[in-house]
């Protein structure tokens, strides 16, 4: 399968990386729900990170979000040097899940974010900028300098809707890929799994460990380590 896959690469223009958490646990960053994933650690992970929590709950909300979701010292993987390496001779982009924003510290220019990016806060109110290290380094809940608002995440919590705009873009660059590569996503968060769906190329390939309910209509699967695969390929 990994010839295959280089196969699809050589022979595609535009390509599309469609990307989960395990992307970057290579990097040190836990994924979600495998093993040893964050709701396998933490009892009320989904609660916790829900706008609901956020509202009522903001203290107890930053105490989580700067323990459980914050990795400042995580740097990018070989997998994410390959995709940004690749953008030198291809139409490559990137769809992504996560919000560590490491495809873009590898040097990948054109990626969306489909839930937002840690490294990006915005005050409440008078939506002044902030970034990551303003979190980390704020005591209880993080409020804004200019007029005292709270600083929330540009990150996208349960019961909030995605972006349209970045839902426009990511679906017209999958809509118009010639080869589609699903990375480190067991495919069950929604919307954002559903994108692959807008697909109309010739290859459509998932790498993942473990299997997943969209196998059966991929042209390649390979069930392995991610960084494992992508030390395989070749630009």
């Amino acid at each position: 399968m990994i010839k295959k896959l280089q196969n699809a690469i050589d022979k595609a223009n535009t390509i599309v990386f469609f990307s989960g958490a395990g992307m970057s646990t290579a990097s040190g960053i836990p994924d979600f729900r495998s093993a040893t994933g964050l709701y396998k650690n933490t009892y009320r992970a989904e609660e916790m990170l829900s706008h609901t929590f956020f509202e009522y709950h903001t203290e107890e909300f930053f105490e989580f979000y700067r323990e459980k979701m914050l990795f400042p010292d995580a740097k990018p993987n070989d997998a994410h040097r390959f995709i940004a390496a690749l953008q030198e001779k291809k139409d490559v982009s990137v769809v992504t899940q996560n919000i560590d924003g490491l495809h873009q510290a590898a040097g990948s220019k054109k990626v969306y974010e489909l839930h937002g990016s840690v490294h990006r806060n915005y005050c409440t109110r008078c939506h002044k900028f902030f970034d990551l290290n303003d979190i980390i380094h704020s005591d209880g809940i993080p409020k804004c300098d200019r007029c005292g608002s709270i600083i929330k995440p540009d990150v996208v919590l349960y019961e909030e809707g995605l972006d349209e705009e970045v839902i426009t873009k990511a679906i017209n660059a999958i809509a118009s890929a010639d080869l589609l590569v699903v990375c480190g996503t067991s495919l069950v968060v929604y919307p954002a799994a559903s994108f692959i769906r807008y697909f109309r190329g010739e290859t459509l390939a998932i790498i993942n460990r473990d299997a997943t309910s969209y196998d059966s209509q991929c042209d390649i699967v390979i069930h392995d380590d991610l960084v494992k695969t992508f030390d395989q390929l070749k630009i």
